[in-house]
């Protein structure tokens, strides 16, 4: 990570102090020791991913996580999503089968989330990236930092956004949102150990969807059509 990543020019506008503060001037020499050890996920030039598919401005709902998928080839910087083609992982299958009880929606056969982002979901996690095989590696190394940036920025500057935080690292983020002005949904990570303890019956899809009618905005469309194009 250079000390002015690549990063969509709005999200690039409000968060660009940011990259010049100590705790991120400390991420990056962790991430180049890291790099020197093994493998980091995502690739480099998928860190920031999630702020290229869904500029500031665009952003209507944010799904956060905990932190990118640790096997190789599956993070590319859009939190649950995978790379095309790719078998969907066991967090991503679990959301798809909560989308399915909740809106009835079929379970795709992919699990590119690109669509969603293109609507306006910041799939983001507390963490952007991981040390292969070591789930959680790169916690308490500076991302919680930018992420609550990420987090306090969209609450002041904009409106009527919804926040779904899924799991206890996520929901730590709920204490800079304003619920007067936002959706705030909070419950546990789709994990398959934890998604019985509250993700499965949640209804998140449809609440948001729920909320952004009744402020006047367009519903999300869950679904995922057919992946034709690979990946950019």
């Amino acid at each position: 990570m250079s000390d002015t990543p690549r990063i969509e020019a709005s999200w690039l506008a409000v968060l660009g102090d940011e990259f010049a503060r100590p705790h991120m001037k400390r991420l990056r020499e962790f991430l180049q020791e890291e790099k020197q050890r093994g493998a980091v996920f995502p690739p480099g030039k998928d860190i920031f991913n999630a702020f290229a598919w869904t500029p500031f401005d665009k952003v209507r709902v944010v799904i956060l996580g905990q932190d990118p998928y640790h096997s190789p080839g599956q993070a590319h910087g859009l939190s649950f999503s995978v790379q095309p083609g790719l078998t969907v992982p066991p967090s991503l299958r679990n959301i798809f089968k909560e989308i399915q009880a909740d809106l009835g929606l079929p379970e795709p056969d992919h699990g590119c989330l690109t669509h969603w982002a293109r609507q306006g979901v910041l799939l983001l996690n507390t963490v952007l990236t991981v040390r292969a095989g070591h789930p959680q590696s790169h916690a308490g190394h500076g991302w919680e930092e930018f992420t609550d940036r990420v987090v306090r920025e969209l609450n002041e500057r904009r409106d009527g956004l919804a926040f779904a935080l899924w799991g206890q690292h996520a929901q730590q983020k709920a204490a800079v949102v304003d619920r007067q002005r936002h959706l705030v949904l909070a419950t546990t990570h789709p994990k398959p150990y934890s998604a019985n303890s509250g993700f499965f019956g949640c209804r998140h899809f449809s609440r948001i969807n729920k909320h952004l009618h009744d402020i006047g905005a367009q519903p999300i469309d869950w679904g995922l059509p057919p992946l034709r194009t690979p990946l950019g």
